[in-house]
């Protein structure tokens, strides 16, 4: 092949990755009607009937009542609106549907972990976590999870789960995250 046309080839394909990076991306829409925010995968976010991201699979099937069951087939995040720990409506079907995992199995026990992102004092990230991780289990609770089943974290924006800092990764970020303590094979 000549050089041109090898340099041709390069310049077409740096100008179709350039285009492809311009391009605007779009909520992702859950199973449940969730708006989810771009650029989530099924990893961070989980799949399946209640209220999780639809697609692909975690590698294969999940034994039922194991974390990845959990993880795959319900979901364990949910995101808030920017300075809010008011839990959003399109996030009632996957709380739900955690509310009918845990009493399915009932010797689980989880931990809400409210996360928050990069903006803000690091004091006032800790409190706003708390809030986010209070609001999510008193909603298990009002539907039947019993308190003591269900701890609280903040991790503030210590942890954060999207790199940058563009309001895409923010709105990643503003989340709280249920994780299993105990009670479920992984």
């Amino acid at each position: 092949m000549k050089p041109s046309t090898l340099l041709r080839l390069t310049a077409v394909g740096l100008a179709v990755t350039a285009m492809a990076a311009c391009t605007p991306r779009r909520p992702v829409e859950s199973g449940a009607g969730e708006s989810l925010p771009p650029g989530t995968n099924n990893e961070q976010y989980g799949n399946g009937p209640g209220g999780g991201v639809t697609g692909g699979n975690l590698g294969g099937s999940a034994a039922p009542g194991s974390e990845q069951d959990f993880v795959v087939n319900i979901g364990d995040r949910i995101y808030f609106d920017l300075d809010s720990y008011q839990v959003r409506p399109e996030a009632y079907p996957r709380l739900d549907a955690q509310v009918a995992w845990l009493q399915r199995y009932p010797s689980v026990t989880v931990r809400i972990e409210g996360n928050a992102d990069e903006r803000g004092t690091r004091e006032y990230n800790l409190a706003l976590g708390a809030r986010r991780a209070e609001s999510v289990r008193g909603y298990l609770v009002e539907r039947g999870v019993s308190a003591g089943r269900i701890d609280t974290i903040s991790f503030g924006k210590e942890r954060p789960i999207a790199a940058g800092s563009d309001e895409e990764a923010f709105a990643r970020n503003r989340n709280a995250h249920t994780a299993i303590v105990s009670g479920a094979p992984r």
